[in-house]
């Protein structure tokens, strides 16, 4: 089994940054693409941004410029860097990991409990 923690969300004011973490611990795993995902009050879950095993990096419009994901897999750890916060990125943010546990079996989706980022005006 694997479990996510997240960590590094909190209230902030319009401008201000929160760097978002995810660590995934448990037996013997292989961590592929990672993602980050939110969603808003009354909104759907959208995803913010991606990165592969290889590095490679996907942010959505709405984060361009302003957030960078990052990963150590040394410390199979998945960061979000938020600056220049607006209220409008205020959501609850959930990692979500696609993670090999057992070679004969594809790599399965796993997510955060979640994490509150509220910015205020």
């Amino acid at each position: 089994q694997v479990q996510l923690a997240e960590s590094g969300g909190g209230l902030v004011q319009s401008g201000g940054s929160l760097r978002l973490s995810c660590v995934a611990s448990g037996s013997s795993f292989t961590i592929y693409d990672m993602n980050w995902y939110r969603q808003g009050p009354g909104k759907q879950r959208e995803l913010v941004a991606r990165i592969t095993s290889g590095g490679r990096t996907y942010h959505a419009d709405s984060a361009k410029g302003r957030f960078i994901i990052s990963r150590d897999d040394a410390k199979n750890t998945m960061y979000l860097q938020m600056n220049s916060l607006m209220p409008e990125d205020t959501a609850v943010y959930y990692c979500n990991l696609f993670i090999l546990i057992n070679p004969s079996i594809p790599p399965r989706s796993y997510w955060g409990q979640g994490i509150q980022v509220t910015v205020s005006s």
